[in-house]
């Protein structure tokens, strides 16, 4: 039986975790499902998103997944915690759900000398607090600033992330941030989506800053969870297969997919 492993996402923005996972292990299945008919989940309430992901864990649990990722910040967020106390004790005690903010809050203080971090993301995210009490669990020392930026993911997905019409969004929640500290030198992108936008921040962002993109984090992560978790690890088939499924139309979805995949994607439809 097939066992992949599991990448949820609301819409496209897992895809650049998905693609660095990829990179780091191809010789792993992978199912992703993006639930891109009730997309954006960034302006949801928590129950909303807890419910709608639940749903969509489900769904790759009947796929044979016995581990899931949760690329997306909003539900890692406003989901996780629930699905891993409450829900998978009962539900599937032994398949196992994983997020994108816990991997990144664990390292992310290496990378700052000033001790003053900027977290770019989705309202939701912001809202929920969740990066400033993982972060004060491994760096309490650590000086964290917020800022929601809700123009970037409608940017990206309207395929304006590269127009000159970017420049202003980008620049006004990078100068609103820094506004915030001027000692800031270390910024998490903790949306999936903004990896599409580096260029751009980069662009506004001091000179010398470290830029932090979650695919990379995520999957050197995962790669060490593996390695910790033999037994799970074991079930995991490795043909190097990838899937992929969407809640919306397949036409869209492999369209814009392919942008923050990287490489051509061919979906099929999941209805819910």
């Amino acid at each position: 039986m097939n066992q992949p492993i599991g990448v949820f996402d609301s819409g496209y923005g897992g895809l650049t975790v998905l693609r660095e996972i990829v990179q780091k292990l191809p010789q792993y299945d992978f199912v992703y499902l993006g639930d891109n008919a009730r997309t954006p989940y960034g302006t949801r309430s928590f129950d909303t998103v807890y419910h709608y992901t639940l749903e969509c864990v489900q769904h790759l649990f009947d796929q044979g997944c016995r581990l899931v990722i949760l690329a997306c910040n909003t539900a890692s967020a406003k989901a996780l915690r629930n699905i891993q106390q409450l829900d998978l004790p009962t539900l599937a005690p032994d398949r196992r759900v994983l997020g994108v903010i816990r991997p990144t809050t664990e390292v992310i203080g290496t990378y700052s000398k000033t001790g003053n971090v900027g977290i770019l993301a989705t309202r939701g995210t912001v809202t929920s607090e969740s990066y400033l009490v993982e972060i004060e669990k491994f760096f309490p020392d650590l000086q964290v600033f917020q800022e929601a930026c809700p123009m970037w993911v409608p940017l990206v997905e309207n395929g304006e992330y590269a127009s000159p019409g970017a420049d202003y969004f980008v620049k006004q929640h990078l100068d609103r941030l820094l506004a915030q500290s001027p000692e800031i030198d270390t910024i998490l992108l903790a949306c999936t989506h903004y990896p599409l936008l580096l260029n751009k921040i980069r662009q506004f962002a001091p000179q010398g800053a470290t830029i932090l993109s979650q695919g990379g984090i995520v999957a050197d992560s995962l790669a060490d969870y593996l390695q910790r978790h033999p037994e799970l690890e074991a079930q995991c088939s490795k043909h190097g297969q990838r899937t992929f499924l969407t809640t919306d139309s397949t036409e869209d979805f492999d369209r814009q997919a392919t942008v923050f995949y990287g490489q051509p994607v061919q979906s099929s439809h999941l209805a819910l």
